[in-house]
């Protein structure tokens, strides 16, 4: 039961991960009113008929950059593992054992298959 809580969480946090344009939406739509009210730049100018999109610009902006950074830092980040951190630890050893393999008798060709693959012949 702990495991599928746990799974059921991990899902919901990779799929929240890439939908926080739609978190801030939602959140837009939900608070609407405050939003126009409380916290709108453009409140004083009522002629706008803002109703708190400026609101609304300024954290779909802060969410795009704030999604670019992690995405550069996940970049590093994969760049980072994928060097060793230390050359020095590399190094080649031989084998302990040499393997000596006997050697095959050569067999003769097959004389037959000339008869079957032979170039086309020019009519002429």
């Amino acid at each position: 039961m702990f495991n599928r809580i746990v799974a059921i969480l991990l899902l919901f946090g990779l799929l929240g991960s890439g939908c926080t344009r739609f978190f801030v939406y939602a959140g837009f739509e939900l608070n609407q009113g405050y939003i126009a009210e409380k916290l709108c730049v453009n409140k004083s100018r009522p002629w706008m008929n803002c109703k708190g999109k400026c609101f609304l610009m300024k954290k779909l902006k802060q969410a795009e950059e704030k999604e670019k950074k992690q995405e550069r830092e996940n970049r590093l980040n994969q760049h980072m593992e994928a060097l060793p951190a230390v050359a020095s630890s590399f190094s080649f050893k031989r084998p302990a054992l040499k393997t000596v393999y006997q050697d095959s008798p050569t067999l003769e060709t097959i004389t037959r298959s000339f008869k079957f693959f032979q170039p086309p012949k020019a009519i002429g």
